[in-house]
Formats: structure tokens, C-alpha cells, sequence
């Protein structure tokens, strides 16, 4: 008896475990070939474990080689992307070096089967524009690890207008292509975490929705914990369908530029004593330079409860980047602002130079605007914006020139044509 594909004769076996069509409810026919209701269900069983297309084999069996990855291997990768902060990239290459070491000991077998090893969040201080997100954005790219960048401003105590705390972990399975195995070996960084401080150094007596709220809420999603979260984003309400995401794996960095912070730090090196054979005070500037010396009571009384400052025992400080660091910035990594500049006008098939004053310039006005790497970036727009849009209408051109005029005053760079070049060779 047959009905279109669907077949149920006596004659007819499965071609892949030889069962006749008797034994089975359904048989599909295909050219010369059977397959039962059986082997269907038992197929799509094992296309949903291990053939998720936005995870292939490769993806699966790289997230379990963390440990080849030492930690003189991550700084060395760093350092082809970041500039200088040499103390936090050794930091972050140990602590996710034993991060992921720390999954893998979860299958060893032995006399330390029983020893559990914690997990270990970071927390990054340091002005803005030292290197904070870019530090956690490369990691994830050395690692092949989806990676999520949350802004703790937006984030709100559960019941209030914003974001719960459990969105975090959305963004990071929209990144994983909604492969939860890929998510829960993933990285989250929470930037501006300075802003959920509580706002005085007592307990608040009414709820401080931003804030302290917003602390309490992350204390068990960054110990481990199963989170629902929505899986396409947004606030959670009722009947919602809902992904269970296991945290207990998830590295999670904090960052921020604690803007104030020096000044606690400084207080409490300050000595003082009473008495007249005391000795006079030790004085100590208030500077971003303390943020190596942090304690975790300064923390406290910057406003961080001690459940959430227990849950980050890492705590790495960034330098504030230095003229030769910055002049790095614009030279020497992979993509460092220069080459980037000399592959656009590369493309035009011109090529670009910048003399050392140009750039000496660029670092100058950058350090005025006290926002680190980031101005440099705004400064050359700013410079380069006429050249580039002059450029591509200029024939003849084959090198571009940019002085110390054209960033101080926006003059016309150098060029050199073709033609002039042509003339010099044949002379």
C-alpha cells in the first residue's frame, strides 16, 4: 500500500537499520532507497546536539583547548593590540588562563576530585581611554569566545523601567548564535561599573534602584548561578519563553574609571598621629596613579557592597598612558590608527606619511582633552577630514604628506605627483 512518499508494504525494509515496513508506523521512500519513522526521529535527535550550524565541530573542540593557550601566549597576543599596561595584561592572562583551566578540572580524576576551584571575576580600574574594553574585546578574539559589552548605566533593580541584569546575558547568546553550550563558556564585560556604586557610604533605607539594587542583583549571576533570560532580548513578563544559561563558566570583567576614587585611596595612606612629638603628616596627591594601591575597603567606601567586591577578587589597575605610549598607539599595533589611515588613502592608490611632528602634535592635543586614546582618533579626523575629502578627486598623485600645518592649522599636507616622481627617475 503506498500513499504518495509514505509506503507500508511487506517488501520494503529501511535501508539504514533493515527494519521491514511491518516493524515500523512509516516508511519514506526516496529512489531506490527506504527510511523508517525510526531512523527519522533518531537523525533529527543528532542534528540538534551536534550539528548546530551556528556551532561546527570546529568552534566546540577550539573552546575546549584553552589550556594551550599559557599565559606568556595571551600577553604576547595582547601586546600585538594594546600599548604599554604590561601589570594588567600579565593579570588577565593568568586569571583567564586559570579561568578556563578551571573548567577543564572539572572531569579530573584523582586525590583532588573533590577540590572545587572558584571562579575568579576581574575587576578593571583606570581613567577612560587606557584600554579597558579593548583588552576584554581582544581576549575574546584570541580565545574565539563570543563576547558581550553591557553598560551598567542602563541596568535597573528588577521591577523598574530599564534593563534587568539578566539582559547581559542575552546580548551574549545573541552573540553565540543562540548556541547555549558556546554561551556558557563565554565572557562578559560590564563597562561604567563605577555608576551602580550606592551613593553614600551607610545602607540605604529606601531602595536605591540604580545602584545598590542593581548590585544585589548581579551578586548571583556573577557567582553561578541558572538565569532565564529571554532569548531575544528585552524585559522579561509572563508566559515569555525563557533559555536557561548556567553562569558558573562565564568570565566576567568589570570595568571603570571610578572617578574619585584616588582621593579615598589617598586619604587612607595619608598618616596622622596626635600629640606634640608627633610627626607632621604624610602628604599624598590625590592621582589616578594611586589605583594600583586600592584596597577593597576603598572600594566599600567608594560604595560598593562587601558581597559584590567578594565576587571580583581580582582587581587590576591601568596606568595612564604616557606621550611615548600614546605615539605607540598611533604605530605600532596591528591596527593602529596610522595604518588604518594609510590603508584608506592606500586603496586610492596614494600613499600616506606622517612626519614625527604631525604625530607628537596629535598626542599633545589628545593629553588636553584628557580622554586618553580615544581623542587621538578625533583629533586625526579632524585633521585629516579636508585631505580626505580632496583626495579622491586628485589625479597624478602618488604621495600624501600630512606636516605639523596640517594638524595645527589644517593646511594643505605635501603631495607628490607622479609626474614629478617620473622626472626625478629619468634625470
Amino acid at each position: 500500500m503506498a500513499n504518495n512518499q509514505f509506503m507500508q508494504a511487506e517488501d520494503i525494509h529501511c535501508s539504514f537499520c533493515g527494519r521491514s515496513s511491518s516493524d515500523v508506523t512509516s516508511m519514506i521512500a526516496g529512489p531506490g532507497v527506504f527510511i523508517c519513522d525510526i531512523c527519522i526521529q533518531n537523525s533529527v535527535e543528532i542534528l540538534r546536539k551536534n550539528a548546530n550550524p551556528f556551532s561546527p565541530p570546529q568552534a566546540r573542540s577550539t573552546m575546549r583547548d584553552f589550556s594551550l593557550l599559557k599565559p606568556s601566549e595571551l600577553k604576547r597576543a595582547l601586546d600585538q593590540y594594546v600599548v604599554g599596561q604590561d601589570h594588567a595584561k600579565e593579570a588577565l592572562s593568568v586569571a583567564v588562563y586559570n579561568h578556563y583551566k578551571r573548567m577543564q578540572s572539572q572531569s579530573l580524576v584523582g586525590s583532588f576530585e573533590e577540590v572545587e576551584i572558584e571562579k575568579s571575576n576581574i575587576l578593571l580600574l583606570g581613567p577612560t581611554g587606557t584600554g579597558k574594553t579593548l583588552l576584554a574585546q581582544t581576549l575574546a578574539r584570541i580565545l574565539d569566545v563570543p563576547l558581550t559589552i553591557a553598560d551598567a548605566t542602563t541596568l535597573t533593580e528588577a521591577g523598574y523601567v530599564g534593563d534587568d541584569v539578566e539582559s547581559v546575558l542575552s546580548q551574549l547568546l545573541q552573540n553565540s548564535e543562540f548556541d547555549v553550550d558556546r554561551a556558557e563558556r563565554g565572557i562578559v564585560y560590564i563597562d561604567e561599573i563605577d555608576k551602580i556604586c550606592r551613593k553614600g557610604d551607610s545602607p540605604n533605607i529606601t531602595r536605591d534602584v540604580s545602584g545598590e539594587g542593581v548590585q544585589q542583583g548581579l551578586l548571583k549571576m556573577l557567582e553561578g548561578t541558572v538565569a532565564g533570560v529571554p532569548p531575544r532580548g528585552g524585559r522579561k513578563h509572563p508566559e515569555q519563553p525563557l533559555v536557561n544559561i548556567n553562569t558558573k563558566n562565564i568570565l566576567f570583567i568589570c570595568g571603570g574609571a571610578f572617578d574619585g576614587l584616588e582621593r579615598i585611596i589617598a586619604r587612607r595612606l595619608r598618616t596622622s598621629t596626635i600629640g606634640f612629638n608627633s610627626e607632621e603628616q604624610k602628604h599624598v596627591e590625590a592621582d589616578v596613579a594611586l589605583f594600583p594601591h586600592v584596597e577593597p575597603e576603598d572600594l566599600l567606601k567608594y560604595g560598593f557592597i562587601p558581597e559584590f567586591i567578594g565576587r571580583v577578587p581580582i582587581i587590576t589597575a591601568l596606568e595612564p598612558l604616557s606621550d611615548e605610549a600614546m605615539l605607540d598607539i598611533l604605530l605600532s599595533p596591528k591596527n593602529a590608527l596610522v595604518k588604518q589611515y594609510q590603508k584608506l588613502f592606500l586603496m586610492e592608490g596614494i600613499e600616506l606619511e606622517f612626519r614625527t611632528d604631525a604625530l607628537l602634535l596629535v598626542v599633545e592635543k589628545a593629553k588636553k582633552r584628557k580622554t586618553g586614546a580615544r581623542g587621538l582618533r578625533s583629533i586625526l579626523e579632524e585633521a585629516m577630514l579636508p585631505v580626505m575629502y580632496k583626495i579622491p578627486d586628485m589625479k597624478n598623485v602618488r604621495k600624501c604628506i600630512i606636516t605639523k600645518a596640517v594638524v595645527e592649522d589644517k593646511h594643505e599636507p605635501e603631495y607628490v605627483l607622479a609626474l614629478d616622481e617620473h622626472l626625478r627617475k629619468t634625470a
